[in-house]
């Protein structure tokens, strides 16, 4: 019998790897969940809180493994070069998702990552200080004008929601102002309290759950002032234009199977709906928004071209 005659009986008797791991998906190893910011921020807590959760539904582990830096594009890069094989996910952030592919060409093709869920969006502010002398956004306006430079915003890295909302104010008031990235919201706010920056900027969120004795809001920058700080005004509130937020969720490889990505999905849009979760995120101060893969993803165009004139506006300035 000859070799050619053999093997489609072999490939019958000894499927691929691929093919035996795709039947065992989910139960027979742990799906590693990549959090593309530190320990402590508002996409790690959301993530830690719902991998519990997507455990008991898929019947496996949820190991969650912190890769900060680059806006995320640290993160984004290990997923797109993981085995498409859905055992590894990873946190997925707009606007910094779409405003790497503006300023700078990044290490991974974005067409690569596919939305599973979007679970939260979270309004950013600025936050100062307990002591600072900036008592409203219009007192860190005034400084500003009259010492361009000077002022210095924590941000989680260029082209997040921090980084557009400073972007946003500098247009609207006509100042200039310091971005400080950081690979992560603790570590902005540990800066802020050391006295290190005059500002940061954090989501509503994040702020919800901080030491208000240590810190204080100067805005939100919403269309309408979030439930989570119903006494914080809005920036437009305040006279500036500036409406930005933190959308976070899940991504998977596009070439993953779509029916392991359904089922990610389905999980997610479960965990979501469990009345125990729903208390802990609440705990959390989790603002959760939920919006399906597709959803999400048809939505993102918009908002790509949206922070496309974000930064022309900058760049016709300087």
């Amino acid at each position: 019998m000859s070799i050619t005659k053999t093997l489609p009986l072999a490939a019958a008797l000894f499927p691929s790897a691929a093919g035996m791991a795709h039947a065992e998906w989910p139960t027979d190893r742990p799906i590693e969940m990549i959090v593309a910011f530190a320990p402590g921020g508002g996409t790690d807590i959301m993530l830690r809180t719902l991998a519990p959760y997507l455990e008991t539904e898929l019947e496996t582990q949820f190991p969650v493994l912190n890769r900060p830096g680059a806006a995320g594009e640290i993160t984004y890069t290990a997923l797109s070069q993981a085995r498409p094989d859905g055992y590894t996910v990873s946190s997925l952030n707009t606007p910094g998702f779409l405003t790497m592919q503006i300023n700078r060409e990044p290490r991974f093709d974005p067409a690569d990552l596919c939305p599973i869920a979007r679970i939260v969006e979270d309004p950013g502010t600025f936050i100062v200080p307990a002591g600072s002398d900036y008592q409203t956004l219009d007192d860190l306006v005034a400084y500003a004008k009259a010492n361009p430079g000077a002022v210095s915003i924590g941000t989680t890295g260029v082209g997040t929601d921090e980084h557009m909302a400073l972007l946003q104010l500098e247009q609207a008031a006509d100042i200039d102002l310091t971005a400080v990235p950081f690979g992560g919201a603790n570590e902005a706010k540990t800066a802020l309290l050391g006295g290190h920056i005059a500002a940061i900027g954090l989501n509503v969120g994040e702020y919800a759950t901080a030491d208000k004795d240590a810190m204080r809001a100067l805005a939100q920058f919403a269309e309408e002032r979030s439930v989570l700080a119903p006494d914080l005004p809005t920036a437009s509130e305040q006279g500036y234009d500036v409406i930005m937020s933190s959308e976070r969720g899940l991504a998977a490889h596009c070439d993953v199977p779509q029916e392991i990505r359904d089922r990610l999905a389905a999980a997610v849009d479960a965990a979501l709906a469990n009345p125990e979760f729903k208390a802990q995120a609440e705990t959390q101060s989790l603002p959760l928004s939920f919006q399906s893969g597709t959803e999400w993803q048809a939505a993102m165009p918009a908002r790509l071209e949206r922070f496309r004139e974000i930064f022309a506006l900058i760049d016709e300035e300087q």
